[in-house]
C-alpha cells in the first residue's frame, strides 16, 4: 500500500472532518461566571476548570465550531436571569452552565427549560430539580445538593459523637445541606443554625458553640464564609474540644490556601480529590497544575467534566445540535472520560456516584492538601430521585 504524502493526508483529514460535520451548525454555550459576589473564590476555580478544558480542545466542541459566552453574574438571580435571557432571545444559545449557587440555578431554571437550553450544572443540585420538579433540559452533572452531606452525617453517625452542632447559610443549598446531614446522622442534633449568605463575621455563633460544648460541629459555609468561620472558630480556641466536619466545599483547596494551618485535621466529604488514581483525574491534575501553579479543586474538577460531557454529546449528534432529543440522549449516555472514574445518570438526570471522605493533611514539600480515606456511600442514589417521574 502506497503512502499518502504528509500534505495529502492533512487534506484527507480534514476532508474527513468536513464530511462527518456535514450540517453542523455553530455551538454557544453560555458560561455564568461568579467572579464577584459571595462565591467568587469558587466562581474562579470553575472558570479555570472551564478555560482548560476548553483550551485542550482548541475552543471547539466535539470537533464542531464553538462559541462560549461568559460573563459575571457576580451570584445575583436576578442578574443572572437578565443574562440568560438575552442569551437564550438573541443569541440562540444551545447549552448553558456556570453557577455556583442553587438559588441562581432556580431562578434561572424555568427560563432555559421554557425555551428547551440545556442546562448541564457545574455545581448547584437543587432538591427541586432532582425531585417532582426534574426536568428532561436539567443535568446536575456535579451532585445532588444533599449528598456531600448525608455522607458526613455517616462519617459522624460512625465516630459515635453525642452531641453534634450543625451550621449553614440560609438559602436552598445550606437549607439542603442541613436536612442532608441529619438524614445521613440519623438521630437529633443538638443545634441547628443558619446563618446569612455571605457572612463573614461569626462572633455571635461562637459564642452560642462555646455555650453549647458540642462534641462536633458539622458546616457548609462555602468560599468566604468557611475561610472567615474557620480562622475565626480556631482562633477562638473551640477547635481543641469541638471536632470540625464538613462537606468537600467548606474544606477545599480555595479554603486550605486561604486559612493554612487551622485547616489541619479537618474532616469532609467529596466525590472527587486530585489523589485520585485514574487516568482522567491524572492527566486533568497534571495539566491544571501546569497551566495555574497549582491544585485543583473539586470546583475546577466539576467545570472541566462539564466541557468533557458536552465535547462528548456533541460529537455523538454530529453537531446536530437542533435535534433536541438526540442530543438530550447523547448527554445521558455520558459518554465522556470524568475524572471520578466510570460516571452514570439517574432517572432524574442526576449523577448515581462514590462519595469519600478527606482529611487535611500535610503533604510532601509541606503543602496542605485532601488525602482520600475511605469510601463512604458506594453508586449512591440521590434521597429525590424516586419523586421524579421522568423516563
Amino acid at each position: 500500500m502506497t503512502s499518502l504524502p504528509l500534505r495529502h493526508l492533512v487534506a484527507a483529514v480534514a476532508l474527513g472532518v468536513a464530511a462527518a460535520t456535514a450540517g453542523a451548525q455553530t455551538v454557544k454555550v453560555g458560561i455564568a461566571q461568579d467572579l464577584t459576589g459571595p462565591f467568587a473564590a469558587l466562581g474562579a476555580e470553575a472558570r479555570d476548570g472551564f478555560n482548560l478544558a476548553i483550551k485542550q480542545r482548541n475552543g471547539m466542541l466535539g470537533g464542531v465550531p464553538t462559541e462560549f459566552l461568559m460573563q459575571d453574574m457576580a451570584g445575583n438571580p436576578d442578574t443572572a436571569r437578565q443574562l440568560a435571557e438575552r442569551w437564550v432571545k438573541r443569541d440562540k444559545i444551545d447549552f448553558f452552565t456556570g453557577p455556583i449557587g442553587s438559588n441562581v440555578a432556580l431562578a434561572v431554571g424555568p427560563l432555559l427549560f421554557a425555551d428547551k437550553v440545556f442546562y448541564l450544572s457545574n455545581n448547584a443540585g437543587p432538591s427541586q430539580f432532582a425531585g417532582k420538579e426534574c426536568n428532561p433540559y436539567f443535568f446536575g452533572t456535579a451532585w445532588q445538593n444533599d449528598a456531600y452531606h448525608e455522607a458526613a452525617g455517616k462519617f459522624a453517625a460512625s465516630r459515635d459523637f453525642k452531641k453534634v452542632a450543625i451550621m449553614a447559610p440560609n438559602y436552598p443549598a445550606g437549607q439542603d445541606a442541613l436536612n442532608g446531614f441529619k438524614r445521613g446522622f440519623g438521630k437529633p442534633v443538638a443545634s441547628e443554625t443558619f446563618t446569612k449568605l455571605g457572612q463573614l463575621d461569626y462572633a455571635a455563633e461562637l459564642a452560642q458553640l462555646r455555650a453549647q460544648a458540642p462534641d462536633a460541629l458539622y458546616i457548609f459555609l462555602p468560599g468566604g464564609m468557611g475561610i472567615n468561620f474557620i480562622k475565626q472558630f480556631v482562633g477562638a480556641g473551640l477547635s481543641k474540644n469541638i471536632q470540625l466536619i464538613g462537606p468537600g466545599f467548606s474544606a477545599d483547596q480555595d479554603v486550605i490556601r486561604a486559612v493554612g494551618d487551622p485547616m489541619l485535621g479537618m474532616f469532609n466529604t467529596s466525590h472527587w480529590n486530585h489523589d485520585f488514581d485514574n487516568a482522567p483525574s491524572r492527566a486533568f491534575v497534571a495539566a491544571f497544575r501546569k497551566e495555574y501553579g497549582r491544585t485543583p479543586s473539586i470546583y475546577a474538577a466539576q467545570a472541566y467534566d462539564v466541557i468533557g460531557m458536552l465535547d462528548a454529546a456533541v460529537r455523538e449528534v454530529k453537531g446536530k445540535v437542533s435535534d433536541k432529543e438526540a442530543v438530550r440522549r447523547a448527554l445521558q449516555k455520558a459518554g465522556f472520560e470524568s475524572v471520578r472514574g466510570p460516571f452514570k445518570f439517574g432517572v432524574n438526570q442526576f449523577p448515581v456516584q462514590d462519595y469519600y471522605l478527606r482529611v487535611v493533611v500535610r503533604g510532601e514539600g509541606g503543602e496542605l492538601n485532601n488525602k482520600t480515606l475511605n469510601r463512604v456511600f458506594e453508586r449512591h442514589v440521590d434521597a429525590y430521585a424516586a419523586q421524579c417521574s421522568m423516563k
